[in-house]
């Protein structure tokens, strides 16, 4: 199946963005879909062959996963590259631009939900990074 791709450009510099991006009390903040859902609880040990893990949970306790990934490929401020515990594979690219910075992730959808669910709900989850970042 193709890759699907979601973007967002940011108004704040590369390094804020890898931050935000990259650090668990800063995942926490944003990693979500929708206002009814948190992220509760993040790790990430940001090494090739490390791994993070993002505890994803309904806020009124009804449903609650682990999004889990082994970090492939990393170039900070540049590219992160995950494979995601299903074996799927993500890569986000951080490109400055004016204004800010372009976030860009690939990702391989999985076969249970239709891949354009699966591109709003990646995308709503970019856009809450977005608004975090520029808050």
């Amino acid at each position: 199946m193709d890759k699907l791709t979601v973007q967002t450009t940011i108004n704040a510099a590369p390094d804020a963005v890898w931050a935000g991006y990259t650090e668990p009390a800063q995942i926490m903040e944003w990693n979500f879909a929708s206002p009814d859902w948190h992220c509760p609880h993040s790790e990430v040990d940001l090494r090739v062959g490390g791994r993070m893990v993002s505890k994803m949970a309904a806020k009124d306790g009804s449903f609650a996963f682990d999004f889990g990934a082994t970090f492939t490929e990393i170039a900070p401020e540049r590219l992160l590259a995950i494979r995601l515990d299903d074996g799927r594979e993500a890569v986000t690219a951080f490109e400055p631009v004016a204004g800010g910075t372009r976030v860009t992730t690939r990702f391989e959808p999985e076969t249970q939900s239709p891949p354009a669910m699966q591109q709003m709900g990646w995308q709503a989850i970019l856009e809450n990074f977005r608004r975090h970042m520029e808050a």
